[in-house]
């Protein structure tokens, strides 16, 4: 069954919140010791959540629409009294005193969170590899990373051991895992959903977003996040459609009237048993009646320099709160490798002599990308190509910073753009899953909703 199918089980008395949550904390306390996807799990506490929400059902009271439905949180959204660590020694007895925005809706709604994921320490990272508390594995390809930054949150969909999941993405930190994972990950347009309470990474590019196993999951867990937030100076004021109704309206199969671009650039930059994947995925959009024209991006070679460039700068900037005063201890002497190297990478690039060097021209470059991604978008509903270039390393294997921050390459444009962009799985190459990627217009959601539910229910049949 989907998501959508549980909640109304649960409100029909048909499956309790009580059982659901057992179910997952039973498969929690059996892998998460080889998975490390959480880093805290919370389970009295949602234990009295889950008997809370039966017994309004049993009352015939109103429940929200996440009822009984059990969710994970990235370690970098602030959750009152868990720990809000960012996977770091440097914030590692550091509890969250609020719930962000996100959390207040989750809540509100009737969301259990069950614990708090594992991640790459401060989301600096593509596999979840530098977090304090060790390595996530991937659950879907045993021995292998699981993406990052946000691993954990896709691990532990991926292994059964929640609903849904909540994480961030920067510059594919959602997608990315997702891929690996074989699960579907959302990153909204920037704004659309509330980033108060979320710890930066890079906060002009930072972005919230669900995962789930499936499209009504994902649906419904973006309607509860979504929508403006006087709290947060970034976030748009916005009708938040009713997306789960989109999935439901949307089951059958049909493309008919979409148009699909293929951007050349991201193909030829992918692995050919990528591609071949990839185009796969299409000839199957095309048999659903999708009209597929090819597109040419001539900046893609900016992309990740301009996307690295401007978050050392703007996580320098964000990492100056940890002083050890207030927050934890001094960053400097307790974070990891790749942590320091964007500090000091941040540092350097904000002195005044450099500034309008890199800085400065990396802000123009982003224009320039925004205004390409824009121009390519004009005339198709969606951009259709591989979410991440090549396959998941093993975990262990030592990389290069420049190979690690490769696996980006596909992804940071929709961020450098503030546009929406989805991971699903594709399908797998030597059981190792593989990502598709759409991404559509600013606040275009609902286009990448309901092509996601029409492929997957194709792929059902």
């Amino acid at each position: 069954m989907n998501i959508l199918e549980k909640t109304e089980l649960i409100k029909n008395q048909e499956l309790s919140a009580s059982e659901n949550l057992e179910r997952f904390s039973t498969i929690i306390n059996q892998k998460n010791k080889n998975i490390n996807a959480f880093l805290e799990v919370h389970e009295e506490q949602a234990r009295e959540k889950a008997l809370e929400i039966d017994q309004r059902i049993k009352n015939g009271q109103k429940v929200g629409k996440l009822a009984g439905m059990v969710i994970g949180i990235k370690s970098n959204i602030s959750v009152e009294d868990f720990t809000i660590s960012a996977a770091s020694k440097t914030l590692k007895n550091y509890l969250g005193s609020y719930d962000a925005t996100v959390i207040q809706k989750i809540k509100k709604e009737d969301g259990i969170i069950i614990g708090m994921t594992n991640m790459d320490e401060f989301a600096a990272g593509s596999s979840t590899e530098s977090s304090y508390y060790g390595p996530t594995h991937n659950p879907a390809a045993p021995g292998h990373i699981p993406g990052g930054s946000s691993g954990g949150s896709a691990a532990a969909i991926a292994a059964g051991m929640c609903d849904l999941a909540v994480g961030s993405d920067t510059g594919g930190s959602i997608r990315n895992p997702a891929s690996h994972c074989g699960i579907i990950g959302f990153k909204p347009t920037y704004g659309a959903v509330s980033r108060q309470g979320l710890l930066d990474l890079a906060m002009s590019l930072d972005q919230i977003g669900p995962f789930a196993s499936d499209s009504s999951g994902i649906a419904l867990l973006l309607e509860t996040m979504a929508g403006e937030d006087l709290y947060d100076c970034t976030s748009l004021k916005w009708e938040v459609p009713s997306f789960s109704s989109m999935v439901s309206e949307n089951a059958g199969q049909s493309l008919r009237g979409v148009k699909l671009g293929v951007v050349k650039q991201f193909q030829e930059a992918s692995d050919d048993h990528i591609v071949k994947i990839i185009e796969n995925s299409l000839d199957k959009m095309k048999e659903m009646g999708a009209e597929v024209v090819e597109l040419s991006f001539d900046y893609m070679d900016l992309c990740l320099a301009t996307f690295y460039l401007i978050t050392f700068v703007e996580f320098f900037s964000a990492t100056r709160k940890y002083d050890g005063r207030k927050y934890g201890f001094k960053i400097e002497d307790n974070c990891g490798e790749e942590v320091l190297r964007r500090i000091f990478m941040g540092s350097y690039i904000s002195q005044k002599e450099f500034s309008g060097k890199y800085y400065k021209k990396a802000l123009q470059a982003r224009s320039l990308i925004k205004k390409e991604i824009n121009n390519l978008l004009k005339d198709v509903d969606l951009l259709i190509g591989p979410t991440v270039p090549k396959l998941p390393h093993k975990i262990g294997t030592v990389l290069e910073p420049l190979d690690m921050y490769a696996y980006d390459l596909l992804t940071v444009s929709a961020n450098l753009s503030g546009i929406p962009a989805c991971s699903l799985k594709a399908g797998e190459f030597k059981k190792i899953p593989v990502g598709l990627q759409l991404q559509a217009k600013p606040l275009e959601e609902e286009k990448i909703i309901k092509a996601m539910a029409a492929y997957e229910n194709f792929n059902k049949s």
